[in-house]
């Protein structure tokens, strides 16, 4: 871990890094960074002017993220308070917190602080690759890095990110916990494009190809209007370089979600993700989890209990979250799962890339609104007949009571008229 040159002199204590710097080669932060000594791919500090990795693009874009010192973190988080404590996983803690905007002026600016364990095995390469990979990538579907903390001081080293706050917290939140209302199932289509998007931007849109290697619905965090940004790019990793057809890394990631062609061989492709993104659709189709032990043995694992339930086949919708209560699209949902099936392909070379997922998301989307508008004009069709009917009878009722009233007034004469004659009558008979 001497890349960095705050790692190199450790006896300088209390002091503030404005910015992690090379000070050795590429191969050296590379490997630092996450590339696996077995990586098999060309390295990104490959001889060849015309190709960049991620530590040549982060050097261009470092200037972008904002240096904290620790004192500033430690007063943003109320001395890092159990109270605003919102997450917590193999990296560290993660707390809500409020800093000053660069200037000094305007309201505080909520964000959220992740601070590295000290006993994290995995800590230090994470954080790494996170400052890295979130320096250089910038997309509406990804969470955006404000800056890093990396001081030492007489407690030791410290390591933390700054990242823009996410107020709904996760997917995986909100299909599994009972605090939160179940997501529509336009919502749920709609998070499953943002971070389709998300993955094929890393994949196809950047001057190097970026594997997210821990897809899952923890992961995909969600901004107050429930959009999704992907989150926790510790696991990241370039994709191969031109001429070859994968990395070859250590297999790391989260048990249900990884692809198996990837565990068993280590071979890490863009395709791996995509397996990743099948087992989350179904996750957002059914609302159970990859695994839960606490099933019964045939429904334990969500991928072997889903097949009993093919797309096409009349059992299908028992497969479906019972939060909806009949509220979604039934042929929506076939498709959804075939998409889903298509990403779990055994074979990752029969897989779709992230970007042929987005196109059949969005391509469900409109369906599903075009349905919708239909069904709204037929209802729009039969409130106007009903109405219409309802006037006509208003309207036919009140002819009724007019002639009803018409035929009095002719009674009422009538009578008027006899009684008259009747009295006239009368009078003359009496008459001497």
């Amino acid at each position: 871990m001497n890349c960095f040159y705050y790692f190199k002199d450790k006896s300088k204590s209390n002091r503030q890094i404005s910015a992690p710097e090379l000070k050795e080669g590429h191969k050296k932060l590379s490997q630092f960074s996450g590339a696996e000594p077995e990586r098999v791919t060309k390295s990104s500090c490959s001889s060849s002017t015309s190709y960049r990795g991620i530590p040549e693009l982060y050097e261009e874009k470092a200037r972008n993220l904002r240096a904290f010192s620790f004192t500033e973190l430690k007063h943003a988080t109320n001395d890092f308070s159990r109270l605003l404590k919102i997450g917590e996983g193999g990296f560290g803690s993660v707390y809500k917190g409020s800093i000053k905007h660069v200037e000094g002026n305007g309201d505080p600016v909520l964000v959220a602080i992740k601070r590295l364990n000290k006993d994290a095995s995995q800590g230090h390469k994470q954080w790494l690759a996170e400052v890295q990979f979130l320096g250089v990538v910038e997309h509406p579907n990804l969470v955006k890095l404000i800056g890093y903390c990396a001081s030492d001081d007489e407690r030791g080293i410290q390591r933390l990110l700054v990242y823009e706050y996410m107020p709904n917290k996760s997917l995986e939140s909100h299909l599994f916990e009972k605090a939160y209302d179940p997501l529509p199932w336009k919502t749920r289509l709609e998070i499953a494009l943002g971070a389709a998007q998300g993955l094929a931007y890393l994949h196809e849109e950047l001057e190097v190809q970026v594997i997210y290697r821990d897809f899952k619905s923890s992961n995909v965090l969600l901004d107050a209007n429930l959009k999704p940004k992907l989150s926790d790019f510790g696991l990241a990793r370039e994709g191969p370089a031109a001429g070859d057809t994968h990395v070859s890394t250590a297999v790391m990631g989260t048990y249900g979600y990884a692809a198996p062609d990837y565990v068993e061989t280590g071979h890490l492709t863009a395709k791996s993700d995509v397996w990743s993104y099948g087992v989350v659709l179904y996750e957002i189709l059914t609302g159970r989890r990859s695994l839960e032990r606490n099933r019964p043995k045939m429904e334990q694992k969500l991928l072997e209990w889903i097949k009993q339930y093919p797309p096409d086949s009349k059992r299908f919708e028992s497969i479906m979250d019972s939060a909806f209560v009949g509220q979604y699209s039934i042929s929506g949902a076939r498709k959804v799962a075939k998409l889903a099936d298509s990403c779990l392909r055994k074979s990752a070379k029969d897989r779709p890339t992230m970007r042929q997922v987005v196109e059949r998301l969005k391509q469900i989307i409109q369906d599903y609104d075009e349905e919708n508008t239909a069904e709204k004009n037929v209802d729009a069709a039969e409130n106007d007949v009903v109405e219409h009917e309802e006037k006509m009878n208003e309207s036919d009722s009140s002819v009724l009571w007019k002639k009803r009233m018409e035929h009095l007034e002719k009674l009422g004469e009538h009578v008027e008229s006899a009684s008259r004659r009747r009295f006239m009558i009368l009078q003359r008979i009496n008459v001497p």
